[in-house]
């Protein structure tokens, strides 16, 4: 009989299920083989809800299912039969619970061939779990207890653009050329808060945001962003940089436009790319600013307005140091476009 009404209900609702483009038999498969222990949202109909429900294991998962949320339970293990129904997942969220390296059947996650968005935060993980389908395009893992990266755990996953390894405990010999090989198309790769004292080697040309804050890295080399053309987005907050670990011109690439550099041991303010719209350099140790060296165009080139080859910096972050006001005028007239400046 709760059957029957569950049914009857969906079929009220077929205006909304139809727009979705749902199968019936599809819908009726998924209202049949929902877990007792989740949710099935018949607006939502490709979608299975087993979060914060204090689940120890996964539940058998309805075989349509394309968004699995299991995140904030008390899962251990995946064993390798456990997803074997659910062969359309595109998303499954897993963070949150106890998961270890050792609890990964063997095959469970690289049988998923349509996965797109894998989320692994705050587990137990010691390294990066593999084999991963080459479907992938996010695989976020922050928060765990990674301290090696597999050789080989990336090859094939040329549809990944994000790699979130935050919070974790990745030393300077697990992230090398070696180790990443095969993130050819990566975008965004996140490297936060683990145990790096220099910058990672081995990183994709293709790299457009590199975060790296909260690490131990004290020096820049001269080239190192030779081989980055692309990238836009650069944090490094919370390191050890000194001015003489941070080659004045480093930072003048084209493709930069945001570059945070807070909280380091910085003495002079470093050469500002014309591109750059934001830079954050408070609480460090600068005490002046000098527009004439840190102008990345002639005073020559600067007229009385700004034009297409004039300094885009339009935000610029010095509390913490040790700067008196006024701004000296003379990186007033360079960056014409500032529009923020803290002091």
């Amino acid at each position: 009989m709760a059957l029957a009404q569950k049914l009857l209900l969906v079929l009220c609702q077929v205006g909304l299920v139809l727009s979705q483009d749902v199968p019936y038999e599809e819908l009726l498969a998924q209202i049949q083989a929902c877990p007792k222990e989740c949710t099935c949202p018949q607006n939502f109909p490709r979608a299975v809800y087993c979060d914060n429900k204090g689940l120890t294991s996964i539940p058998r998962i309805p075989p349509f299912t394309r968004y699995l949320y299991l995140q904030n339970n008390m899962i251990e293990s995946l064993p390798a039969n456990v997803l074997e129904n659910a062969t359309q997942l595109h998303w499954v969220n897993l963070s949150g619970n106890k998961i270890k390296n050792e609890g990964i059947g063997e095959g469970v996650l690289g049988a998923l061939t349509r996965l797109v968005h894998l989320y692994m935060d705050d587990n137990l993980l010691s390294s990066v779990p593999s084999p991963l389908p080459a479907s992938l395009e996010h695989l976020r893992l922050s928060r765990n207890r990674i301290s090696k990266i597999p050789t080989g755990v990336f090859a094939g996953l040329d549809k990944l653009n994000l790699l979130d390894l935050q919070g974790n405990k990745l030393m300077d010999d697990s992230v090398t050329e070696v180790s990443l090989k095969g993130l050819n198309n990566l975008v965004q790769i996140n490297l936060a808060k683990n145990q790096l004292s220099r910058m990672p080697l081995g990183l994709p040309p293709t790299t457009t945001q590199l975060f790296l804050d909260g690490n131990n890295i004290e020096k820049i080399p001269a080239d190192y962003f030779k081989g980055l053309p692309k990238v836009a987005f650069l944090r490094l907050n919370h390191n050890k940089l000194g001015s003489s670990g941070v080659p004045n011109d480093v930072f003048n690439i084209s493709s930069i436009l945001d570059l945070q550099l807070s909280h380091n041991q910085l003495t002079e303010v470093p050469i500002i790319p014309s591109g750059l719209e934001h830079l954050h350099l408070d609480h460090n140790k600068i005490t002046s600013v000098n527009g004439a060296n840190i102008c990345p165009v002639s005073a020559d080139s600067l007229g009385d307005s700004v034009n297409e080859s004039s300094p885009r910096l339009r935000y610029l972050r010095l509390d913490g140091n040790g700067i008196n006001p006024p701004i000296p005028r003379d990186v007033l007239v360079c960056f014409g476009l500032l529009r923020s400046i803290v002091i």
